[in-house]
């Protein structure tokens, strides 16, 4: 099993979205970065865990706890000239995008922010405390852990 973290801006898709979907999943659509494509492409894995992270807002935090349910199918929203998310370079027979379907598992007993993440000194290999500009991300065994015993109350 592998940790990975995904953000989302929570006023165009929050946890509390995903836990209100239908069977409390949804298809993770949109992800228009070729690095993170390739995550979820050629690691990502039915059974991997997921911290969801709230960005673009008031206190950017790891706020709960996703589990991808089926691995790497293409993104159909990528073909829908009416969707945010069409590319016109990409076509059914040669498909540049993909996404994966995650889970609610849960939320968090209380949010990690991401200042409380830049300043832990346990947690060195986080891409969201280095960069974080990518909108997925894997995360280590032992930061999964650290954050995870960060969100006790």
């Amino acid at each position: 099993m592998a940790y990975w973290l995904f953000k989302t801006e929570p006023d165009a898709y929050s946890l509390d979205d995903l836990k209100n979907a239908p069977q409390q999943s949804t298809f993770w659509e949109g992800i228009r970065n070729y690095q993170a494509r390739n995550f979820m492409r050629d690691s990502m894995q039915e059974g991997d865990l997921v911290f969801i992270y709230h960005s673009s807002c008031k206190i950017p935090s790891v706020v709960g706890i996703a589990k991808v349910t089926k691995a790497a199918e293409v993104d159909p929203y990528q073909f829908d000239t009416s969707s945010d998310y069409y590319d016109p370079k990409s076509s059914p027979d040669n498909p540049r995008w993909i996404g994966v379907t995650v889970q609610y598992v849960e939320q968090l007993s209380k949010p990690v922010t991401l200042k409380a993440i830049k300043a832990d000194d346990n947690i060195v290999d986080l891409a969201l405390k280095k960069a974080g500009r990518l909108s997925i991300m894997p995360v280590t065994e032992v930061e999964w852990h650290h954050i995870i015993t960060m969100s006790q109350p």
